[in-house]
């Protein structure tokens, strides 16, 4: 199985002490209305549905916003829309990021993303530039103290996953897309429900960032996902300990 990315240790230490509650529960929401539009708004009966609820509980989102995000989604006459979007580019020593978004206005989105690319030495590419160096697939992860790390691996493997990455903070478990729904469920019943349950992207080959070059592509990838319209971003860069022991710091 895949050695865990340092980055996402210390990704997920700062999320929890310096995210803003109030953005994170806005692109929750975001996702929720999303997928209530585009199924039923019954999570039993909506796959995407109820992996945006899971992540908002995760979240500790209140429930009276979840409930009010599936009412807009319903709501007669309601022409609010987010759209998709995936931008790709290149990061200071030639990373490659993918950028996904649920936007409202693609215009101010796409002058958002640009504007974190050239802020941080990075190249706003065109669609398909990058997407290329990663993998789509299905994500399932649970806090480290869910189960040992041996645990989730034999669970994972019965589930019909692919690999599973353990760290000190978290149990990241990757399948097909096709398989997310049936791979979380199988999990579920002896795990409970997942932190995150979504599609995304695992790049095939990493690249190593180190030194000033670690702290501004890190800056770079901040500044994205401080963006309302931005869900996550994605890259192949290969942080070492010691420049993430001073990003921490």
């Amino acid at each position: 199985m895949a050695g865990h990315s340092h980055f996402a240790n210390i990704k997920h230490k700062k999320d929890r002490a310096d995210k803003i509650k109030t953005k994170i529960f806005t692109k929750l929401a975001r996702e929720i209305i999303t997928a209530a539009k585009a199924g039923l708004p019954e999570p039993e009966h909506n796959p995407r549905l109820r992996a945006a609820m899971l992540a908002a509980r995760a979240a500790n989102m209140p429930n009276d916003r979840v409930k009010s995000a599936i009412n807009q989604a319903t709501a007669a006459g309601n022409t609010d829309n987010y759209d998709p979007m995936r931008y790709e580019g290149y990061g200071v020593g030639g990373v490659a990021v993918i950028v996904e978004a649920l936007t409202d206005n693609r215009n101010r989105t796409a002058s958002d993303v640009r504007s974190a690319f050239n802020k941080y030495a990075g190249v706003l590419g065109e669609t398909n530039s990058v997407a290329f160096n990663f993998e789509k697939i299905g994500l399932v992860e649970y806090p480290a103290e869910k189960a040992s790390a041996d645990s989730m691996l034999e669970a994972a493997i019965d589930a019909g996953a692919d690999d599973v990455e353990s760290s000190e903070l978290m149990h990241s478990v990757y399948c097909k897309p096709d398989d997310l729904a049936a791979v979380r469920d199988a999990l579920a019943q002896k795990f409970g429900d997942a932190q995150t349950a979504k599609i995304s992207w695992k790049p095939q080959n990493t690249i190593a960032v180190s030194g000033d070059a670690a702290v501004t592509l890190y800056k770079m990838i901040e500044m994205l996902e401080d963006f309302d319209d931005v869900q996550f971003v994605v890259t192949n860069a290969d942080f070492d300990a010691a420049s993430l022991e001073n990003i921490a710091s």
